[in-house]
């Protein structure tokens, strides 16, 4: 199974986010971006990729500790940025030295139960909304200019609302629901 451990906006923080990202759709150029689609919004914490179905056991025992040793926390969705110029992201405000915590503990978890995770990057919290077309690591020309929508995006403050768990996410690339909770494990002790 290809697998990531997640924070899942609550429906309420998506609505606003949906309503900002709605104009942005409408700007010059907007059909030009693949949006990526809003049942599978979330905050992606640690990438663990194809996962043996022998691993989950021992992976969910690890998350739901770490999960158990974490706090909830406040988080607010705001502003974004893109990644080289090729996908779009709304960011994240709050307490997000704690969701940095999570996440490194989600990744922890994930070495302990035998699951290598993505470490390519350095974690940033964000939430993708769009990528060009292209499937390059860098922007070609012919994609659209991000520089607008990050504008437009930049004065975006979503409500803050209170994480109270870790997610274990199945993504199904070729298939819809795309994305699926394989399990949920609540923040604290």
């Amino acid at each position: 199974m290809r697998l990531f451990a997640a924070v899942l906006p609550p429906p309420e923080a998506l609505a606003q986010l949906g309503a900002a990202v709605d104009r942005l759709a409408e700007l010059p150029g907007g059909g030009a971006l693949h949006w990526t689609g809003r049942p599978g919004w979330h905050l992606t914490l640690a990438f663990l990729g194809e996962v043996e179905e022998d691993l989950i056991p021992p992976l969910g025992r690890a998350l739901a500790y770490a999960a158990q040793d974490s706090a909830p926390f406040s988080l607010a969705l705001r502003g974004g940025g893109h990644f080289s110029g090729r996908a779009l992201w709304a960011g994240a405000a709050g307490e997000t030295a704690k969701l940095h915590r999570l996440a490194r503990a989600a990744g922890d978890a994930a070495r302990e139960a035998g699951v290598e995770p993505d470490t390519g990057l350095p974690f940033r919290p964000h939430l993708t909304l769009a990528r060009t077309r292209s499937r390059r690591e860098e922007a070609r020309a012919g994609d659209p200019d991000l520089g607008p929508y990050l504008a437009a995006l930049a004065p975006f403050t979503g409500t803050p609302w209170t994480v109270s768990e870790l997610t274990l996410v199945r993504s199904n690339p070729h298939t819809s629901p795309r994305y699926e909770t394989v399990d949920a494990w609540p923040l604290g002790r």
